[in-house]
């Protein structure tokens, strides 16, 4: 009751600072409590022109909930200090949530046109509280005094997570060297705002516009149609239009048979970012990578790779570097010889000409067609969209005895294409809000992600359940047909989904460290490990129906499947760790220098014997990952949890793919504790032992 008072006093303080401009502040919804079922932002009332009037309130906001706590007259305790510093700031992170929700899965140009104002003005707040001494003094005495306090192990590591983040911050360094902090911290914002906005740009500029229906050979007729729609919706009915969009561009190198378009298309995809226009990326890149060793070395790091990585699973880059290297030479070794037997049906056709990295996803689908008798074509049918859904629901059910509810169209919904769903627990207890958001459209960024527009928390005697968003980049239905999805698409549901899991279960009482809020490199554990049930016979029995006759999957298919598992590792693994290799080496750099980027890309991944018919998964100019995601020095995560995910889907293969107490050991230890103790402490209680990395080389078929 005290707190709602505080929060109230302060709430009626801001709406009386407010300018004149903002005189119709109680036409937005930010400046209320969210009268929507399950207190859900309410999407459909909030306008771009209510973002900046509710973040300049929530920051003047937090700012008196940071000096309340700096002017407290009792002495700095867990709850004055520490909780109090969780709590705060409710209203900008409702604002910042929803804004960053909608800037990254629907990036209208009036919400892009708001996005530098609304980054840099997060950006100065941050850096104001993450820099304050006087604050930091309260947490350094309640830090100093934590073996009197009896702290449990949740109140341990929020105030752990507290005290080193605000050091890790600067917020000791001397005040000149604050500023320039403070200078460096700002200009990164505005830079990464930049490299998201011209990757968008480049992404929807360039369009693969076909006349002829001769350069359509070789493609099923559903992407044909699909291409034939997204014409017609770009004002060029009668043509066929492939763009750089995943959805569009990958079946279409694939399946087409006319190596120029397949040349054409690829090489615009690559080259985003790096075409010497407007939306160029690579003096934006040179300039953060710079100012990452600066601020590396203001904090007392030789290189932002040892700052980043100092606060990881990892520890250090040498110990990232011995896992790549660990993984990359069977991985080369696999990768040329899949290079040398596509080689060899090209010059079985009479093809005359070297296999380039344009010709990798034709000449795969044909040798997988060959080795397997396997086609991509045959396996869409049983994946339908809804049906896979459905099977991520029932695994989820089986695993952890979740049911998820539909809700009907009148809910608020970040877009009117997103579903929304109540999810409970096997005893009816309400878990949260989850929205699945499928389909790719121009203003929604490229790749899935999994986020959050409510963090879990218990509040009192409540527990605050989250709100969970899934976006994903599946093609868009055409005519009233059934979206039919890929393996990869269908294993890439799987894995946001785990992402999901574990923003849903989370049951810790301090939002700084409940759902995702873990270690880089720890956080894409439950998201691998879900995609381990993706392609098991038990589980596609349980969704893989054909979306026409209703038929499970046949044996026949299922075996092909399982014979091709391994089918392409070498290719899938060595474009993905060339791209770690890239993340780091950029990240290792120890002095500001002005970088040549096409070049100093090319010669690194040349000096590690990248093979030319392969390009890293991720070209500098488009590693959103690294550049504006979070994952600087952090690429190899996926890698470090296969590690975690495989070693621990060992335990579920050994006592039953739904064991109940593996899955409860899984849930309890791992799912629902977030980063309330240190991540190898919470998988050696799950599993008993440090993981093994045997299991990720068996997956990837590279022992």
């Amino acid at each position: 009751m005290k707190r709602n008072i505080l929060l109230f006093i302060l709430l009626s303080a801001v709406m009386l600072n407010l300018s004149k401009n903002h005189l119709n502040a109680m036409d937005n919804p930010f400046f209320s409590v969210f009268d929507t079922p399950f207190g859900v932002p309410p999407f459909d009332q909030i306008k771009p022109e209510h973002f900046l009037p509710a973040l300049d309130s929530g920051i003047s906001m937090h700012n008196l909930e940071i000096q309340a706590i700096i002017t407290c007259k009792e002495k700095p305790d867990f709850e004055n200090t520490i909780v109090a510093l969780d709590r705060s700031g409710s209203l900008l992170k409702n604002v910042s949530d929803v804004f960053s929700g909608l800037y990254s899965a629907d990036g209208t140009p009036e919400i892009q046109a708001l996005s530098g104002d609304f980054s840099a003005k997060l950006s100065a707040h941050a850096n104001d509280i993450g820099l304050n001494s006087e604050l930091f003094e309260r947490i350094s005495r309640v830090w100093e005094d934590q073996e009197k306090l009896n702290l449990n192990e949740e109140q341990f590591s929020l105030l752990d997570q507290i005290y080193k983040g605000y050091i890790r911050n600067g917020v000791n360094l001397p005040e000149q060297q604050k500023n320039r902090l403070r200078a460096i911290n700002l200009r990164l914002t505005e830079l990464t705002d930049q490299f998201d906005k011209n990757l968008l740009a480049e992404t929807n500029a360039f369009q693969l516009v076909i006349e002829s229906e001769a350069d359509l050979a070789g493609l099923p007729d559903a992407v044909i149609q699909s291409a034939a729609a997204a014409a017609t919706d770009a004002g060029m009915d009668g043509k066929w239009l492939i763009t750089t969009h995943k959805p569009s561009m990958i079946p279409f190198l694939q399946y087409a048979e006319n190596k120029e378009l397949r040349t054409k298309i690829y090489t615009a995809y690559c080259k985003r970012g790096s075409n010497d226009n407007e939306h160029d990326n690579k003096a934006i890149i040179s300039e953060i990578a710079n100012l990452r060793v600066e601020k590396a070395h203001l904090l007392g790091f030789p290189s932002y790779a040892a700052y980043q990585l100092d606060n990881r699973m990892a520890g250090t880059p040498e110990a990232v570097y011995e896992l790549l290297d660990k993984v990359w030479e069977p991985a080369i070794r696999v990768a040329k010889m899949e290079r040398d037997e596509m080689q060899t049906i090209i010059d079985a056709e009479g093809g005359g000409f070297r296999l380039g990295a344009e010709d990798w996803w034709y000449y795969a689908e044909k040798l997988r067609n060959r080795k397997y008798n396997l086609d991509e074509n045959d396996i869409r049918p049983y994946f339908e969209l809804n049906h896979v859904v459905n099977g991520v629901f029932a695994v989820s059910g089986k695993l952890y005895g979740l049911r998820f509810v539909k809700i009907g169209e009148d809910f608020p919904k970040p877009h009117p294409d997103s579903e929304a769903f109540e999810v409970y627990d096997a005893d009816d207890t309400f878990m949260g809000i989850l929205y699945m958001d499928y389909y790719t459209r121009s203003t929604k960024g490229q790749g899935a992600w999994c986020g959050t527009y409510r963090d879990q928390y218990i509040d009192g005697e409540n527990n605050i359940r989250p709100v969970v968003t899934i976006v994903t980049n599946f093609a868009n239905p055409v005519g009233g047909a059934p979206v039919l999805l890929s393996l990869d698409e269908v294993e890439t549901l799987f894995h946001e989904f785990g992402h999901g899991l574990h923003n849903l279960l989370s049951n810790v009482s301090y939002s700084g460290i409940s759902c995702t809020s873990v270690k880089r490199d720890f956080v894409e554990l439950p998201s691998q490990i879900m995609e381990n049930w993706a392609m098991e016979r038990e589980v596609l029995d349980m969704y893989a129906t054909h979306y026409e006759t209703g038929k499970t999957m046949p044996d026949d298919l299922f075996e092909k499947i399982y014979n091709a598992r391994h089918f392409n590792q070498g290719f899938s693994t060595v474009e993905y760790v060339a791209a770690s290799y890239l993340d780091m080496n950029y990240h290792i750099l120890t002095e500001t220098k002005e970088l040549d980027i096409n070049k100093f890309e090319d010669d690194y991944l040349s000096s590690i014997d990248l093979i030319p018919e392969i390009v890293s998964r991720y070209r500098s100019t488009y590693f959103k990952h690294i550049w504006s995601h979070g994952y600087s020095a952090g690429y190899y995560s996926y890698l470090w949890a296969e590690v975690l995910d495989q070693d621990a889907f060992e335990a579920f293969k050994e006592n039953g793919l739904f064991d109940s107490e593996t899955a409860k050991s899984f849930r309890t230890n791992i799912l629902e504790k977030g980063g309330s103790a240190d991540p190898m402490e919470l998988y050696i209680r799950f599993r008993g032992r440090k993981p093994e990395t045997e299991p990720l080389l068996k997956n990837r078929g590279l022992l």
